[in-house]
């Protein structure tokens, strides 16, 4: 299976939340389509994307864009992920650690959007997917994730993560985590040039922080409880 394009997928109990990340990712809104709509950035491709799920709590899912949503589906429950929902052209699956995601037919995406500039210069991206995984099912969850995509397994300078190398010209990149919770789930990262900065600019927007680890990355809560961080990281870095 060769994965096309990545979009991350917000998906909240009510709209009130959409204002909020519009202003984290400087995007606008699009119309909807039902339940969903996309965050349209200023340049290049989305790949963001909002939902409204009504009496669910509010998580993160990924969208894989492929040729053959089946042949991919196939491919994929053969590595061990259980389908949800299966529509044709929408399949809704389970990773083996219980992370939801989806195989979407590729749409022509291919010019991943440039950082945002902020005023006064402050530059930051959301260009990370974060899988959190119970600490005994990692080994077999990062295993699925890279022999799905194809991207190469790359150790990290800390011991809880794994980052997948991803496809050239993707605007998410993967990392796995080792977490305590029962099962797997994802959040969202942002990358930017000054953590102090971008996390007091969020904060004004309406989020509250939860942890930080200084030199490293802050965590947040979203308006509608939501965690996600910030990051050091450059978001120049292809």
């Amino acid at each position: 299976m060769e994965v096309r394009w990545v979009t991350g997928f917000l998906d909240s109990p009510s709209a009130g939340v959409e204002a909020f990340w519009l202003g984290v990712t400087g995007a606008s809104l699009s119309p909807r389509r039902g339940d969903f709509a996309t965050l349209l950035p200023v340049d290049g491709d989305a790949y963001l994307r909002v939902q409204v799920l009504a009496g669910a709590p509010p998580r993160t899912h990924l969208d894989l864009h492929v040729v053959s949503v089946p042949e991919a589906a196939g491919e994929a429950v053969g590595l061990g992920a259980s389908v949800v929902l299966d529509e044709g052209d929408l399949v809704v699956l389970r990773s083996p650690a219980g992370a939801v995601f989806c195989l979407v037919p590729w749409g022509g995406e291919a010019v991943r959007p440039a950082p945002v500039e902020w005023p006064g210069g402050p530059v930051s991206a959301v260009d990370q997917v974060c899988v959190d995984v119970p600490s005994g099912a990692f080994d077999r969850e990062a295993g699925f994730w890279s022999a799905l995509t194809g991207w190469a397994r790359r150790p990290s300078d800390l011991p809880q993560f794994e980052h997948l190398e991803r496809g050239a010209g993707k605007p998410l990149k993967l990392l796995l985590q080792r977490a305590g919770s029962a099962s797997a789930g994802m959040h969202l990262d942002l990358a930017c040039d000054d953590v102090d900065r971008e996390v007091a600019r969020q904060v004004r927007l309406g989020a509250v922080v939860v942890r930080r680890v200084e030199g490293e990355w802050t965590t947040l809560r979203d308006p509608a409880g939501r965690e996600y961080c910030v990051t050091g990281r450059s978001p120049q870095i292809c």
